[in-house]
């Protein structure tokens, strides 16, 4: 049997790596548009490649996926977060847990990750086919031609659609798995960028640039509800943050621009009602009449904020709290529990991961065999699969690929 994997990311690689383990004579293709093995793979999380992650409940694991968690069940439970962190170190890679429940290498270095399958593949059959742009793949018969750029065409019995999506397109994912897979008869979703910064209409955010918060309810104003609580920072131009990325998930579809904003509130106390944040500032106010009322905000927030909230509420900045009234009580606890903002543009650069992709249902979602095209299998990012920041995503493109590699090594020409 020939197989050629069109996608060296994370879901081609597994894949590639899992058809050997379990179908060793298979003759197999790994195509690659770049020089090199995994360029995705090795800058996701900043370089030190966030693995997977530390979430071991399935159910869990599942509810981080916006799009598609109905589909991976099957593939989750098949490679769970804790089956892929167990293959790894069976593989020579050591991994650590942090607090936040990301998984890396202990050596952070995501190169580690990917030569892991470099070394498979040294020691094995596989043709790994670099700078092999794929231009074009039909089907006759039971058989397929692919078609690469300056390359004659390469003829195979299954073909694996592992291309990434539209993000960090300087590495490769510049959405051509898309038009390969309409060409086979599938249709793709509207697609979206996800996993992404907000600009802001509101310049104050500039001097708070590097400021961070360890827990706050970050919600959108959209047709449905859209919150997720967690850290967050703000930068030069909005915020970011994985808090900040969780709901970019969420909105990924959402329309807004500078004549029509997307309203942001932010709570940074999101432990406490507004009742009781008001009875427990007023107290403080009585017990501190002669001390300032910026300093008596560090309660709750940094001095850099507080400064900027009396500067949004209208409060001097050196007013004593013996002065303050009780509108500006209520002014002050509006913006520490519903700060406003006004999103007018997405992260130019943030952009992770690509929300939309093939049609699921055109997909089995128990082998990756697509239900249009038979000898046709699709894993990784080409799915309409996405997940917030912390893993999930590669996680999703391990499980896909694995399984993929599986149905496939258990066929027969």
């Amino acid at each position: 049997m020939r197989v050629a994997i069109v996608g060296a990311g994370a879901a081609g690689m597994m894949c590639a790596a899992t058809i050997l383990e379990n179908n060793p004579e298979t003759e197999l293709f790994l195509l690659e548009k770049n020089d090199s093995l995994g360029k995705k793979v090795i800058i996701s999380g900043g370089g030190r490649c966030n693995v997977t992650t530390g979430v071991e409940d399935i159910k869990i694991a599942l509810s981080k996926y916006p799009r598609g968690k109905k589909f991976l069940i099957s593939a989750l439970h098949r490679f769970s977060p804790a089956a892929v962190r167990a293959w790894f170190e069976e593989h020579g890679i050591p991994l650590k847990c942090e607090k936040d429940l990301r998984v890396f290498p202990v050596s952070d270095d995501g190169k580690d990750i990917v030569n892991v399958f470099t070394k498979i593949f040294v020691h094995s059959g596989v043709q790994v086919l670099t700078k092999h742009n794929v231009k074009s793949i039909t089907r006759q018969g039971k058989e397929f031609f692919v078609m690469c750029q300056n390359q004659p065409p390469l003829t195979v019995d299954r073909v694996v659609l592992a291309l990434g999506g539209q993000a960090y397109r300087h590495t490769g994912s510049t959405g051509d798995g898309y038009t390969l897979a309409e060409s086979l008869g599938h249709h793709i979703t509207e697609l979206a960028p996800s996993l992404h910064s907000f600009i802001t209409k509101e310049k104050w955010p500039r001097a708070l640039s590097g400021v961070s918060f360890i827990k706050a309810n970050i919600s959108a104003d959209c047709p449905k509800p859209n919150t997720f609580t967690g850290a967050f920072l703000f930068t030069h131009t909005g915020i970011s943050g994985p808090a900040v990325f969780a709901l970019s998930s969420l909105t990924a579809f959402q329309n807004f621009g500078p004549a029509k904003p997307l309203a942001i509130f932010i709570d940074f106390v999101p432990e406490i009602t507004m009742d009781r944040f008001i009875i427990t500032l007023q107290q403080l106010l009585q017990a501190n009449p002669k001390k300032s009322f910026k300093n008596i905000l560090q309660h709750f927030v940094p001095l850099s904020l507080s400064e900027i909230i009396c500067q949004e509420v209208g409060i001097p900045i050196e007013k004593k709290n013996a002065e303050i009234t009780r509108q500006e009580v209520q002014k002050t606890g509006e913006w520490v529990k519903h700060l406003p903002l006004h999103a007018v543009a997405r992260g130019a650069g943030d952009e992770f991961v690509t929300a939309g992709g093939v049609e699921l249902s055109q997909v089995d979602p128990r082998t990756m065999e697509s239900k249009l095209c038979p000898g046709l299998y699709l894993a990784g990012e080409i799915l309409n699969v996405d997940g917030f920041t912390g893993g999930f995503n590669l996680q999703a493109s391990w499980a896909t690929g694995r399984v993929a590699g599986e149905s496939i090594a258990q066929t027969r020409v």
